[in-house]
């Protein structure tokens, strides 16, 4: 569920920036990853298979698939600029010593997306980007760092194109106004990128967001579109993902929450707790109201103390507990008690749904000033 919830923010949060839904699939020939230059610079992180007689690569990046929709038909300059985006798996053979938990796996899903544009739309797609990646981090409440990469010995096209690029991403940083370290010889090998290393609790930084610029791609697979001219002319492609891998941001997201998660994101919202049988009944229709209203909500009738139920929920670290006992069933209501330990008083089960649906927003659109404050 938290990874649903994720996976439906990231969804709504591109198509609100004029991205397209795009779906590429998880096998193409080999000669399609020979002619990218995987096959000669990244085929020890790469799986083969073979399918009536023909070699095929499963993806360990989206790109390819994105370039070929991007060529399914003709491309003007009024067309740009195109931003496609995936939540798209992909698997890359990683060495057994360093497998780590959510963090380091051989198969992960990237909120990935590919922006193709002309060279004079270039700067403020860049510039969008950082903005989007800024957006995201003050919501989850994450400091970031940002590094530079430049081109790597094992790499593919001409110096002037890698200069081209390298230069648009310095010259966004610097128009943003954001400090940033130099890593010389660390980029991709088709393009120097950015990338932000977002701060967990303990101070450790992980790579998340990246944008990388590519002139080469575009060239190897003749991405063409037609100009005010009327001739052809070469976009420029972004690569770029905001969390990265939703398996290792998840796992940051647990360890940096404690588990006590924005009431937005939390897999469970509320909890019902009855005090004892005799309000059963009344409790599945406070349960039915709240998920009819879109409230990830979870109901214990168990023969138990309200003490136990209380401490396990808290446990549990759910946003709202939802107390009920005789009372609340006359009066048609809860009483929820935060997992602060804080009692909200007697509450209607509209009012409830109101408080509950505006700390959501509040959350979404304040981020980390609210992150860790209860709401009453």
């Amino acid at each position: 569920m938290l990874r649903r919830v994720l996976e439906d923010f990231e969804i709504k949060e591109h198509l609100k920036r004029g991205y397209q839904l795009v779906k590429g699939p998880q096998i193409l020939k080999l000669e399609l990853w020979e002619k990218s230059g995987h096959l000669d610079n990244y085929r020890e992180n790469m799986y083969f298979t073979e399918v009536d007689k023909k070699k095929y690569g499963l993806k360990p990046m989206n790109c390819l698939a994105h370039m070929l929709i991007y060529k399914s038909r003709l491309r003007s300059y009024k067309d740009l600029p195109l931003r496609y985006f995936e939540l798209g798996t992909v698997n890359r053979h990683e060495k057994s010593g360093v497998l780590h938990g959510l963090f380091r796996v051989r198969e992960f899903t990237q909120d990935d997306a590919h922006i193709l544009c002309t060279p004079d739309q270039l700067h403020q797609e860049i510039l969008n980007i950082i903005e989007f990646v800024k957006d995201v981090m003050d919501i989850f409440g994450f400091d970031f760092g940002i590094e530079l990469s430049t081109r790597p010995a094992k790499s593919i096209g001409d110096d002037i194109d890698w200069e081209r690029a390298i230069n648009a991403l310095r010259s966004a940083l610097d128009s943003y106004g954001f400090s940033y370290d130099t890593n010389e010889g660390e980029g991709a090998f088709y393009g120097p990128k950015i990338d932000f290393k977002l701060k967990d609790c303990l101070k450790r930084s992980w790579q998340c967001a990246t944008i990388q610029c590519d002139f080469v791609l575009p060239e190897r697979f003749d991405l063409t579109y037609i100009g005010d001219d009327g001739e052809k002319h070469r976009p420029v492609m972004l690569h770029r993902v905001i969390l990265g891998s939703l398996e290792r941001f998840l796992g940051v997201l647990i360890e940096h929450y404690a588990g006590a998660f924005p009431v937005w994101l939390s897999p469970v919202q509320a909890k019902i707790l009855t005090i004892s049988e005799m309000q059963n009944d009344y409790a599945k229709t406070v349960y039915n109201k709240l998920i009819e209203n879109e409230i990830r909500t979870e109901i214990d009738m168990r023969n138990e103390s309200l003490g136990l139920k209380i401490r396990e929920a808290q446990i549990q670290k759910i946003p709202y507990m939802l107390i009920i006992g005789n009372r609340e069933m006359e009066d048609r209501g809860v009483s929820p008690r935060l997992r602060t330990g804080e009692n909200m008083g007697f509450l209607k089960i509209e009012n409830l749904v109101e408080k509950i649906k505006n700390r959501c927003k509040k959350e979404i659109n304040e981020g980390s000033l609210i992150n860790n404050r209860e709401d009453r």
